[in-house]
């Protein structure tokens, strides 16, 4: 399982507005600003997580994008599959696994789906709101190392 970089910036993008959450929408610049990503990426990005109701936009002069729901509420997992689709790391594993005919008698299959289920534990069990106090919690140590 590899995370492509449109995943990676969504969580990136998230994670921003998590930041921001109590500042109202946030315009798409000044995220791309902050995170040194392209803005035009970003829009493709947001267009996704907000058709999957991740997000919520604000026409205007004030407008911009902000999350629907608190911090707390999105799993990373959640982020992820929306850009990523499932994590299944074979295809007979997984929410859109197919039917092998070796199933029955397959030995690995019981690998494939224990890492299957680590990944989603792991994804599943960290969430946004969690990213934001381990960000703070770097920068805090930054400063202390300057």
């Amino acid at each position: 399982m590899k995370i492509s970089t449109r995943g990676r910036y969504a969580l990136q993008l998230m994670l921003d507005l998590a930041n921001h959450y109590d500042s109202g929408p946030i315009n798409i610049k000044d995220i791309a600003r902050r995170q040194g990503i392209s803005d035009k990426y970003l829009e493709q990005i947001v267009a996704v997580l907000n058709r999957a109701l991740l997000v919520k936009s604000s026409r205007g002069a004030k407008g911009g994008y902000q999350l629907t729901g608190p911090p707390e509420s999105y799993t990373v997992g959640k982020i992820l599959r929306t850009m990523e689709g499932d994590f299944s790391p074979v295809d007979c594993v997984g929410v859109n696994g197919v039917d092998c005919e070796k199933r029955e008698n397959c030995v690995t299959v019981r690998i494939w789906e224990r890492l299957y289920d680590a990944i989603n534990e792991v994804l599943e069990d960290i969430r946004l709101s969690d990213l934001v106090l381990w960000q703070k919690e770097i920068q805090s140590e930054d400063g202390m190392n300057s």
